[in-house]
């Protein structure tokens, strides 16, 4: 018998009857009718069972916790692969562009329809003077550009009046949530030469806590398809 502590009789401890047992696997082999005499309290009404129901009962839990874990996998590598087959066939469709003229659209609409983007939209600035006319190489204020130049990582959050929030508008009602992601040339600290702007009239689809990584890799595919139309 134990005491409240933890310590057995003449000195024996819990901890040395587990170490026993432990390292005495025949124990339960030689005394078969304890495995049916122990009584434990069972986790699901109080009720007491055997040593053998409880183990069982323990063994069940484990296999749900595992197979909750290997379903969430399958989900998870389903998403990943889904997302995969997504960003190949909007980066076919941008690379098979076959003019400067079709290049931002392409861009844009397939974006917006391969992954349901409500509203997007995009300004590059320096561009060559035979594409000066193109709907995405409208002017733009400096402000806009310095702001652009000074994300690091793309912008996700509510529209606090951006001024790329205006080019949404086009697609309907104005964005509650944006997320803004600038055009570079090289490493993400390369020049920024324009700005891919997506939005949603709902606030919450694009948060600030969200992860920007899928944004990155859209924005270094979207730099180096428009920094063709850039001057020399």
């Amino acid at each position: 018998m134990t005491t409240p502590g933890g310590a057995g009789v003449q000195g024996i401890t819990e901890d040395d009857i587990a170490a026993y047992l432990a390292i005495t696997p025949g124990f339960f082999e030689r005394h078969a009718e304890l495995l049916a005499a122990i009584q434990l309290a069972s986790p699901h009404g109080g009720r007491a069972v055997s040593l053998q129901e409880r183990q069982m009962e323990m063994l069940r839990e484990r296999i749900k916790g595992l197979e909750r874990r290997i379903i969430d996998m399958i989900r998870a590598g389903h998403d990943n692969e889904a997302l995969v087959g997504k960003m190949h066939r909007w980066t076919r469709a941008v690379m098979l562009a076959r003019s400067a003229a079709l290049l931002g659209q392409i861009l844009i609409e397939e974006l917006k329809h391969e992954f349901m983007i409500p509203q997007a939209a995009l300004r590059v600035w320096g561009v060559a003077p035979s594409h000066a006319g193109l709907p995405w190489a409208q002017p733009t204020s400096d402000d806009l550009k310095t702001f652009a130049a000074s994300l690091r990582v793309p912008y996700c959050g509510l529209n606090s009046g951006f001024e790329a929030a205006a080019w949404l508008a086009a697609d309907g009602a104005p964005p509650q949530s944006l997320a803004l992601v600038p055009l570079r040339l090289g490493p993400a600290a390369g020049e920024c030469f324009g700005l891919l702007a997506l939005g949603s009239p709902d606030a919450l689809r694009f948060q600030s806590d969200m992860g920007t990584e899928f944004l990155v890799q859209v924005g270094d595919l979207a730099s180096a398809a428009m920094a063709r139309l850039l001057s020399d």
